[in-house]
């Protein structure tokens, strides 16, 4: 593939997400202070595609109106019938035949720009006509399995309730992230039928087609299993923003501030804070606010969308909203307001 020909991003975010217990759309759902879909977005704004495509279906006009915001093109995949139907979705939206498309699916926030981009790099290295990201599970129920030679090459990739006792055993599984040569893609998925225990279009079912051809099917193995893991529950949900709240902290502290029990701190992506700033445990800084240098946030106090000038000192378990605060302003422990 050459480095001209444009890549399309074609992002799934139809599905219900019925693990979730929600009535809810799964790629709406907040972690980090954002629907989780939002996540998926920014990683791949990076890759500079030449489209982002957006395939929702289950609540569409409240998942449209939380990407208002973002330079997408949105389909609509009307009936629930398999992530291969969703790409088949996407179609008509893509404007030339030649080039990759990359698949993503809306409900995996931890990915990130780096990663993504070394896979389409590989990918167009080795002129491949499909690429599929794998990771390694110590617990792998729920996924996809892949099922390959001793020297690495995809013959197919088993679904988790289509799989037989010793393939649920392999540990290799599918991130549920492609690049695929675009004419191959479409060509193809419309040739996959439903024999399976869904009655589904599985997407998976492209690399059993390519095998068939001779055609180059290669994995990238991303070491970092967590960071492809989709969010299907709950508690992932919980998991998912831990793990982006510590990237934050850590991000942070290397900038030079100080952080007493990071694990317990809180600071939106949209929040800014100088150097030589210490955060005490338990406290959440949100929204849009600023914290300026030598400043000293007290255990527990919650600041949304605050002003704070150099030097002040916030007391333990204040709570403060929409004010600002000029330099050595000093707070009493438990106040409200500034």
């Amino acid at each position: 593939m050459s480095d001209n020909l444009p890549l399309y991003l074609v992002i799934l975010a139809a599905g219900k997400g019925t693990r979730m217990k929600s009535n809810k759309a799964k790629v709406l759902h907040e972690v980090f202070y954002a629907p989780m879909v939002h996540h998926v977005l920014q990683a791949v704004s990076p890759l500079r595609p030449a489209k982002s495509i957006v395939v929702i279906g289950h609540q569409r006009k409240a998942v449209e109106k939380s990407l208002s915001d973002f330079s997408v093109d949105l389909v609509l995949q009307e009936e629930q019938l398999g992530t291969g139907h969703a790409v088949l979705c996407a179609e008509p939206a893509i404007d030339k035949m030649d080039g990759c498309v990359m698949i993503l699916c809306g409900d995996t926030p931890l990915i990130r720009s780096e990663t993504l981009q070394e896979m389409v790099d590989q990918h167009k290295s080795q002129k491949s006509t499909l690429t599929v990201m794998t990771t390694i599970l110590d617990n792998p129920t729920h996924y996809g399995r892949i099922i390959s030679s001793d020297e690495g090459t995809i013959f197919s990739i088993v679904e988790e309730k289509d799989a037989d006792p010793e393939q649920k055993k392999i540990q290799e599984i599918n991130a549920g992230i492609y690049c695929i040569d675009t004419q191959f893609l479409f060509s193809h998925l419309k040739n996959i039928g439903t024999d399976n225990s869904q009655g589904e279009v599985y997407l998976t079912d492209i690399v059993t087609q390519a095998v068939k051809e001779n055609l180059t099917v290669n994995k990238f193995i991303n070491p970092d299993s967590q960071d492809v893991l989709g969010v299907n529950s709950r508690l992932e949900l919980s998991q998912a923003h831990c793990e982006l709240q510590s990237r934050r902290n850590r991000d942070l502290m290397a900038s030079g501030i100080t952080m007493i029990t990071p694990e317990t701190i809180q600071v939106s992506p949209l929040s800014l804070i100088d150097k030589d700033v210490t955060l005490h445990p338990g406290v959440e800084i949100s929204g849009s606010s600023s914290i300026s240098s030598g400043s000293d946030i007290q255990a527990g106090a919650l600041l949304h969308n605050v002003t704070l000038g150099t030097h002040c000192s916030i007391g333990p378990y204040s709570c403060l909203n929409d004010c600002e605060l000029p330099a050595d302003s000093v707070t009493a422990p438990h106040s409200r307001s500034c």
